[in-house]
């Protein structure tokens, strides 16, 4: 669990000077939606490749050390593998290639499962460089800005998108809480590594309480300073750093719109 929680990285944000810093915080809502929406699509092997490309060179363009990114799939390393045997052996084809007993494997299964890891893992870094490369303040100002229209349906938007904030920017402050908590425990004599699956859930007891305790006196602590600074919402308040668009703009939604395109003119030939 140590480790697990030292390798979460969402809510992070690495300050940069690329193009893909600089593009509007909407912008990259946009393209991310348009990412994750080509992947769902995408079907087989060519259209996956032109997927990957396009990753790899976000990646490359934004700078953002591949390290990094890996270490923020370590947590999901279960749910991958989980969705990877399932595809494996409840696939069925025509051409089996292990039989045993209620389980069997076939060439159909293998494709789709590697075909699960791979979008799995691309969801994942995709949406991971959305938060790596903009500010837990500019994503809530463009979540705010892009939901704006809702608000003549009287849908909270503002609200919404500050208990977003909120989550992004509290994510990392909890994991730090835990280490803390965690490295007092042990210097207790704690042991959270060995034992049975029972006896480690037993051992999170003293770490789940002064947890929670922690937690809820910095909720009470943002109120009251939120209090404090006669906050009332969204209206009537402006905002230091105005939003707008710009020519790498249009260049990235235009990049956007031929890539889900693309994958979706491949995936109607099945390719």
């Amino acid at each position: 669990m140590w480790f697990v929680l030292k390798d979460i990285t969402l809510g992070q944000f690495f300050p940069g000077d690329t193009v893909i810093h600089r593009l509007d915080p909407r912008t990259k809502l946009i393209m991310t939606v348009v990412y994750i929406a080509a992947l769902f699509i995408a079907k087989r092997y060519i259209s996956y490749a032109v997927m990957l490309v396009f990753l790899l060179t976000v990646i490359a363009i934004s700078k953002i050390r591949p390290k990094a990114l890996l270490r923020g799939l370590k947590p999901l390393i279960f749910i991958i593998a989980l969705s990877a045997v399932l595809n494996l052996f409840y696939t069925d084809g025509a051409t089996v290639l292990v039989h045993v007993w209620i389980f069997k494997i076939t060439s159909e299964g293998i494709v789709r499962a590697v075909f699960m890891v791979l979008r799995i893992m691309m969801l994942i870094t995709g949406t991971f460089l959305l938060t790596y490369t903009t500010s837990p303040i500019a994503l809530t100002d463009a979540l705010e800005r892009l939901l704006s229209p809702l608000k003549k349906i009287h849908l909270p938007v503002h609200e919404l998108s500050m208990m977003m904030y909120i989550a992004l920017r509290f994510i990392p402050l909890l994991i730090e809480d835990t280490d803390k908590i965690m490295s007092a425990q042990k210097a207790r004599g704690a042991d959270f590594e060995t034992g049975t699956l029972r006896e480690r859930a037993k051992a999170l007891l003293p770490l789940l309480v002064p947890l929670f305790v922690s937690s809820f006196r910095r909720a009470d602590e943002l109120a009251v300073a939120m209090e404090s600074r006669c906050y009332h919402g969204g209206e009537g308040r402006t905002r230091m750093k105005q939003l707008r668009y710009a020519g790498r703009d249009a260049a990235a939604l235009c990049v956007g719109a031929a890539l889900l395109g693309g994958v979706i003119t491949l995936a109607a030939f099945g390719l």
